[in-house]
C-alpha cells in the first residue's frame, strides 16, 4: 500500500492535517496509511453528511483544504447536501472517494455506480487516478486546485491504493495563487460609485473585519448602500467592527432595496437572485436594466479590492460606521420570566456571546433576528447555510470546533433540519470539542408553512399541514443528546435559557441546549 502512504504523504506536505472519515472497504488501504501518516489526524463522522459538514466548517475557519474519505458512489451521494454548502461558500475541501479496483468495474457490483457523474454537481474539479502515478501526482495537484477553486473530488479505484509501486515524488507547484485583475478596474466602479443610484454587494469565502470596514467605508462616502451576500460562507462581525446588512432571504424584501437601483458592484459575491421563483413575484431583486459591474470575481480574496475602492471614493482618512458598545443587547430584568420567542432568542444570544466565539448559523426562521441582534455582540465570526442545503449546522460546528479549539462555538440549529445529521453530536463528544449547540425546537417545519403562503398555494388542509409537523410524536433532543454523549437540558424562558447558555460556554466540551417555542 505504498501508493497509499505516499497519497497521504504528499497531502500532508501540502498542509492537510485532518481527515473526516466515513470509509468502507474499497478505502481500507487508505484507512490503514493514516497509521503511518501520524501528521494527518482522523475523525470518524457517524453518517457522510457530518463528514463533509465538519470539513466545510474546518475550510471555512483555516482557510486550507481538508480531507474527507467517503465511500464509492453512495457515500459521496450521502454527503451530497453539504457537500453542496461547500460548493457554494468555495471551501477548500478534497474529497478521497474510494471506487472498485479498476479491473472488477466491468462486473456490474452491487455498489458499482458512476462515481464521476455523482461528484460532478458539488466539484469544483474532479479527476479519477487510473494508475499509482496518477494518484500522487492528482494528490499534489488537488492541494493546489482546492486551495484556488474550492471543494474537489479525487477517486482513487481500491488496486491503486493497495499497490506498492514506488513513484516519484511530485514536484510542488510554484505559481502560487491566482493573479487578481481588479486593479484594472478600480478606477471604472469608483467613477461609477460616485453617481446616483449604485448598490455593493460583497461575499467571497472570508469577510474579514478589515474588508467590511473597507466596505462601510466606500458605503459611507457616496451613499451607495453596501450590503453581503444572504448567506456569507464567514464573516468577523460584533462591537467595534462594521456592522452590515445582508440581502434579505425574501425576494419581496430584498426588491424593496435594490429594485430602483441602477448599478450593482459586485466584489467577490454573485448577482443577487430569488431563492425560488414564485407565482407574481420577480426573480432579481434588482430591476431588468440595472447593470453589474464586477470588481472581484466570486471566491476571491475582496479585502484589497475593498482597500483600494474605499481610498478611491472616500479616502484613506474616512471612519467605518462600526458597531459600538452601547449596541451591545441587554436582557431586561422582566424578560426573563417571558416565554421564548425569536426576539428574545436573538438578545439573548448576543448578550451570552463568549469573545471570539464562532456562530454556525442553521436557525431558520426562529433566527431571523440573530444576525442583527449579534452585531453588538462580543467579537466574533459568523458562519451561514450558504448553499440552502439543510443539515449544515451541527456538522459545521464540528469542523469548527476542531479547527480553533481555543474558541467556542455556537450552533444556531433549527429542529427540523438537526435530525438529518444529528450524529454530529456523537463527534463532538468523541472529540471533545467546545461547541454550545441550541436547538430550537417549535416542533415543526415553521419555515414550510411561510413558503406555503409565499407560493401563493391554496390555504393548507391537514394533509398539508401534516407534512409541516414534528410533534406527532415529539421529539426529545434532550434524550437524543444523552443517547449520543453530549449533557443536555431544556429550557422555556429568556432566563433559563442566559442561563444555561452562560454555563455552557464556561464548560469544557459539547452541551446541547434544547429551547422550546410551543
Amino acid at each position: 500500500m505504498k501508493t497509499a502512504v505516499q497519497l497521504l504523504e504528499t497531502l500532508a506536505d501540502g498542509g492537510v492535517d485532518v481527515c473526516f472519515a466515513n470509509p468502507g472497504t474499497s478505502e481500507m488501504h487508505l484507512v490503514a496509511a493514516l497509521d503511518q501518516v501520524p501528521r494527518i489526524r482522523p475523525v470518524l463522522g457517524l453518517f457522510e453528511g457530518v463528514v463533509t459538514g465538519a470539513a466545510d466548517g474546518y475550510g471555512r475557519m483555516t482557510g486550507k483544504p481538508a480531507l474527507t474519505l467517503l465511500h464509492l458512489g453512495p457515500g459521496l451521494t450521502n454527503g451530497a447536501a453539504n457537500l453542496h454548502n461547500a460548493f457554494r461558500a468555495r471551501t477548500p475541501i478534497i474529497n478521497l472517494i474510494g471506487d472498485h479496483a479498476t479491473y472488477h468495474r466491468k462486473n456490474d457490483a452491487p455498489l458499482q455506480s458512476d462515481i464521476e457523474a455523482l461528484a460532478r454537481p458539488v466539484s469544483r474539479w474532479l479527476a479519477t487516478a487510473e494508475t499509482p502515478v496518477q494518484a500522487v501526482e492528482l494528490a499534489a495537484w488537488a492541494l493546489t486546485t482546492a486551495t484556488r477553486q474550492g471543494p474537489g473530488s479525487l477517486i482513487i479505484p481500491a488496486d491503486v491504493a493497495w499497490s506498492d509501486e514506488e513513484v516519484p515524488t511530485p514536484v510542488p507547484d510554484p505559481s502560487g495563487p491566482a493573479p487578481s485583475t481588479w486593479n484594472s478596474r478600480i478606477d471604472d466602479v469608483a467613477a461609477r460609485l460616485r453617481t446616483p443610484g449604485c448598490a455593493v454587494v460583497i461575499g467571497g469565502r472570508f469577510l474579514s473585519a478589515e474588508a467590511c470596514a473597507a466596505a462601510a467605508r466606500i458605503g459611507a462616502a457616496p451613499g451607495a448602500p453596501v450590503m453581503t451576500e444572504t448567506f456569507p460562507a464567514r464573516v468577523e462581525r460584533g462591537r467595534g467592527r462594521a456592522a452590515l446588512p445582508r440581502i434579505p432571504y425574501m425576494i419581496e424584501m430584498s426588491a424593496g432595496l435594490l429594485g430602483a437601483v441602477e448599478t450593482v458592484v459586485l466584489v467577490g459575491a454573485p448577482a443577487p437572485v430569488a431563492f425560488f421563483a414564485l407565482p407574481g413575484r420577480p426573480t432579481h431583486p434588482t430591476g431588468a436594466d440595472a447593470d453589474f459591474l464586477t470588481l472581484v470575481e466570486p471566491g476571491e480574496d475582496p479585502t484589497a479590492a475593498l482597500l483600494a475602492l474605499a481610498d478611491a471614493v472616500a479616502g484613506p482618512a474616512a471612519e467605518a460606521v462600526t458597531g459600538s458598545p452601547a449596541d451591545a443587547p441587554v436582557l431586561a430584568g422582566a424578560d426573563h420570566e417571558k416565554a421564548l420567542d425569536a426576539d428574545l432568542l436573538a438578545r439573548v444570544v448576543a448578550a451570552t456571546l463568549p469573545d471570539q466565539a464562532i456562530v454556525c448559523d442553521e436557525s431558520i426562521s426562529l433566527g431571523f433576528y440573530a444576525y442583527d441582534y449579534a452585531a453588538g455582540a462580543a467579537p466574533h465570526d459568523w458562519l451561514a447555510l450558504t448553499g440552502g442545503a439543510i443539515g449544515q449546522g451541527l456538522p459545521l460546528a464540528t469542523g469548527a470546533a476542531i479547527a480553533c479549539p481555543e474558541r467556542r462555538v455556537v450552533a444556531l440549529q433549527a429542529d427540523g433540519s438537526a435530525l438529518y445529521t444529528l450524529q454530529a453530536l456523537w463527534t463532538q463528544a468523541r472529540e471533545g470539542l467546545n461547541v454550545t449547540n441550541i436547538i430550537l425546537n417549535n416542533g415543526a417545519y415553521a419555515i414550510l408553512d411561510l413558503e406555503l403562503a409565499r407560493a401563493g398555494a391554496t390555504p393548507g388542509g391537514p394533509a398539508a399541514r401534516a407534512l409541516f409537523d414534528l410533534t406527532r410524536p415529539a421529539i426529545d433532543f434532550t434524550a437524543l443528546a444523552a443517547g449520543f454523549g453530549v449533557p443536555a437540558t431544556r429550557v422555556h424562558t429568556a432566563g433559563e435559557l442566559a442561563a444555561a447558555l452562560d454555563r455552557a460556554h464556561a464548560t469544557p466540551g459539547p452541551s446541547l441546549i434544547e429551547a422550546m417555542f410551543r
